[in-house]
């Protein structure tokens, strides 16, 4: 029962991230002063990056991050309209939607290779099908992702990101801390390959203000 209602804590926390009112520009130059009782209750204790209750140390630090890290690329697309969205900058741009696909299709590949063992660009057949698109962004991406409300974007990031924390729980330090010799970067272990899924998403979110600025108001 426990756990039931932390997997709902987890859901309802993504979902609503982007509701947050705390300011995007303030939220990474200044501390966020007072903690409310919601920050820190004990399944939400979004500001304490570390081991969390379900997973092995390393994993559940490695969760803590990823966590915080999904609130803070949320809070810029916070009531963002369907046309907010499709904005594009230039004819050779990517839409804020997009990208909030490219985030979810990065982790959903990253969870076939890494949970699967696929070699990278070795996917099914029905994810290939739904996330090669976002993956790769440019134009196939501006002509085909578009016209989505905000809830659909957030409910794609919701879905993948629970099968991740699925997949963390059955797993230990052992797993995270071992080494593909065989990686395109080189020796790459699996801790790197989920931390980049992490900091991939802090850049789109320089990305997604830099866009916000320039839609027209």
């Amino acid at each position: 029962m426990k756990k039931k209602e932390q997997n709902s804590s987890r859901r309802s926390f993504i979902k609503n991230a982007s509701l947050l009112t705390m300011g995007t520009s303030s939220l990474l130059a200044f501390p966020l002063g007072k903690p409310t009782t919601t920050i820190y209750t004990q399944d939400t204790d979004i500001n304490i990056i570390g081991p969390k209750e379900g997973y092995s140390p390393q994993i559940g630090t490695l969760v803590s991050m990823m966590t915080w890290m999904r609130m803070v690329i949320l809070a810029p697309v916070r009531n963002m309209s369907v046309s907010d969205l499709d904005y594009l900058v230039d004819e050779n741009a990517n839409s804020i939607g997009a990208m909030l696909m490219h985030l979810a299709s990065t982790e959903r590949f990253y969870q076939i290779h890494t949970f699967n063992n696929k070699n990278w660009g070795d996917w099914p057949k029905e994810d290939k099908k739904r996330w090669s698109i976002a993956s790769g962004l440019g134009d196939k991406a501006r002509k085909q992702i578009n016209g989505n409300e905000l809830s659909y974007y957030l409910d794609a990031l919701d879905e993948v990101r629970q099968n991740t924390l699925k997949e963390f729980a059955n797993r230990d330090d052992k797993w995270l801390l071992k080494v593909d010799e065989n990686f395109p970067w080189g020796p790459t272990n699996n801790y790197c390959k989920w931390f980049h899924v992490c900091e991939h998403e802090s850049n789109h979110n320089g990305q997604f203000k830099f866009i916000k600025s320039r839609i027209p108001s």
